[in-house]
């Protein structure tokens, strides 16, 4: 385990552990207030957000390039950032189980090691592209965990055909959900979890989708918003003008944080 201190702001942490659901030690970064904070306000008051990276990416990658230890410093956010291989956060067919990792494994280390409020109402997750996806997944399945969701530029209406899938990643998918001939209308299919959710629409977590209107995502994710609304689901959904990259994903971040964790000096709507 190593411990950075910044002044007297928040401490960063990377964390190497062995997961049993993985069968491998996964990297785990956290956003910590340091003791300096916690001398006025206990850890158990802080929000968690867990924050998703993308298929290309690694549980460093939010730290590394976005303002999120700015954004948690100023909101009394502990933000914990797993990480999820190239897994899509599923429990894969012929690998590991990484969706169990994040909704029930890690929860319980951050329980027992670090003492954190996980109760629903205190506990938000969001992610990027296939992060995007893991979050709604977690969200719309384990709707118990979270009270909040978000989505920027998510995987959220996937199709293995076109000019982005070619015969290596067909194999990748294939790893993860198996046959992808019955993929349509499985729990993993995206388009299938608003009608999960309009049995019983108060169980389920505010959600939160964005989508750069250059973003190769755009169309799945205008797809996966018919299909919520027209389920009778709400949720927020922006465009605005950008592309599958970090620019977006920081002005993204911010504005979800802006929605539902207010900065600590202002009252919560």
């Amino acid at each position: 385990m190593r411990f950075y201190l910044r002044g007297n702001v928040m401490a960063l942490f990377r964390i190497d552990h062995t997961s049993e659901c993985v069968k491998v030690s996964l990297p785990l970064y956290m956003i910590m207030p340091s003791p300096y904070h916690l001398k006025d306000k206990p850890l158990e008051s802080y929000k968690v957000l867990y924050l998703l990276h993308g298929l290309s990416d690694d549980a460093s990658a939010w730290q590394r390039y976005t303002n999120i230890e700015i954004l948690a410093r100023e909101r009394d956010l502990v933000v914990v950032m797993p990480d999820g291989g190239r897994s899509m956060y599923a429990d894969m067919q012929n690998g590991q189980a990484y969706f169990t990792y994040l909704t029930e494994e890690l929860p319980a280390y951050l329980k027992a090691v670090f003492h954190l409020n996980l109760e629903r109402e205190n506990t938000l997750i969001a992610g990027l592209s296939m992060g995007g996806y893991g979050a709604f997944k977690a969200g719309f399945l384990r709707p118990d965990l979270y009270s909040v969701a978000g989505s920027f530029s998510g995987a959220l209406a996937l199709s293995f055909e076109g000019e982005f899938v070619d015969e290596e990643r067909l194999k990748e998918f294939s790893l993860v959900f198996g046959d992808l001939s019955k993929f349509p209308g499985s729990s993993n299919d995206p388009l299938t979890w608003p009608d999960i959710a309009a049995k019983d629409p108060e169980r389920y977590p505010a959600l939160y989708a964005a989508c750069g209107l250059q973003d190769f995502l755009i169309e799945a994710n205008r797809a996966f918003v018919h299909k919520a609304r027209a389920a009778g689901i709400s949720l927020a959904y922006v465009e605005e003008p950008g592309i599958h990259d970090w620019h977006f994903w920081n002005s993204q971040i911010a504005a979800f944080l802006d929605l539902y964790v207010k900065p600590a000096n202002q009252t919560q709507a």
